[in-house]
C-alpha cells in the first residue's frame, strides 16, 4: 500500500508511526508513507497557503490552489489513488472503515489547518472522514490514527487471528482479558480461563463482550 500525507507540518510524520506495529508495517515494506509539504505548492514568493474567507468571519482558510495541484501532483486521476479529506463533519472512521481502506493499494489523506479549507476542495475528494464529533487544531492527528487502524490490518503485518478478536471486529467491544500472575492483590483470573476447556473459555468471552458492550456502549448493540 501507498500512504500520501498532504500537510502544513510534515515533520509531524510518520511520528508514532515510526513505532510498534505501524512502524514494523511500513519497514517490511507492506506500506509506504511520503508526507508533502502544501506550501511547496504555495503562491508567490512567501508560498501562501492560507487567505481570509469571503463574507467575513474568524481565522483564514486554506486556498483551493495549493490543495488541488498538489492532489494532481501526488495523485493524477488516472493514476488511481483514493482522496481523503479529514474534517469533523465527514463520515465517522470506525473499524469498518478502516478494513475498507485496508484494501486500497493507494490512500492520500488531506490534512486541513486553521479554520478549514475552501470548499471547492471537496469537489476533488473522494471521501471526507472524521475521528470523531470534536474540533482540533489541524487534519495531522486524525490522519496518523486513520494511518494506523489501516497498517495493522494489511496482511503479514500482525498475527491473523489478533484483529478478529479485537474490539469492533465482531461488531462488540473486546472481551476481558488477563496474563500471569493466576492471582494479585487479591484479585484472580476468572477460574475458566485456568481450565484449559477452550468450549468453555469462547462462550464466557463472548458472555463478557456482550455484557461490556452493553454497559459500555449500549448503542454498538443497536445498530442494525
Amino acid at each position: 500500500m501507498r500512504i500520501d500525507v498532504l500537510t502544513l507540518f510534515p515533520g509531524l510524520f510518520p511520528g508514532p508511526l515510526a513505532e510498534s506495529i505501524p512502524g514494523r508495517a511500513l519497514a517490511s515494506g507492506a506500506a509506504s508513507l511520503q508526507a508533502h509539504d502544501l506550501r511547496d505548492w504555495g503562491l508567490g514568493r512567501h508560498r501562501s497557503v492560507d487567505d481570509y474567507p469571503y463574507g467575513g468571519g474568524a481565522g483564514m482558510l486554506l486556498r483551493p490552489e495549493p490543495v488541488m495541484e498538489a492532489l494532481d501532483a501526488v495523485a493524477p486521476r488516472d493514476a488511481g489513488g483514493l482522496r481523503i479529506l479529514l474534517d469533523p463533519g465527514g463520515t465517522r472512521f470506525d473499524q469498518s472503515v478502516a478494513r475498507r481502506l485496508a484494501d486500497e493499494p493507494h490512500l492520500v489523506l488531506v490534512c486541513p489547518r486553521y479554520e478549514g479549507i475552501d470548499d471547492r476542495v471537496r469537489s476533488v475528494i473522494d471521501l471526507e472522514l472524521s475521528i470523531g464529533d470534536y474540533v482540533l487544531s489541524g487534519g495531522e492527528i486524525p490522519a496518523l490514527v486513520v494511518i494506523d487502524a489501516v497498517l495493522r490490518l494489511l496482511p503479514g503485518v500482525i498475527d491473523e487471528a489478533s484483529p478478529e478478536d479485537e474490539s469492533f471486529a465482531t461488531g462488540l467491544l473486546e472481551y476481558p482479558q488477563y496474563t500471569r500472575p493466576a492471582e494479585y492483590r487479591g484479585l484472580r483470573v476468572p477460574d475458566v480461563l485456568l481450565s484449559g476447556h477452550h468450549g468453555e473459555v469462547e462462550r464466557w468471552r463472548r458472555a463478557q463482550a456482550l455484557e461490556r458492550t452493553r454497559r459500555v456502549r449500549p448503542d454498538l448493540l443497536s445498530q442494525d
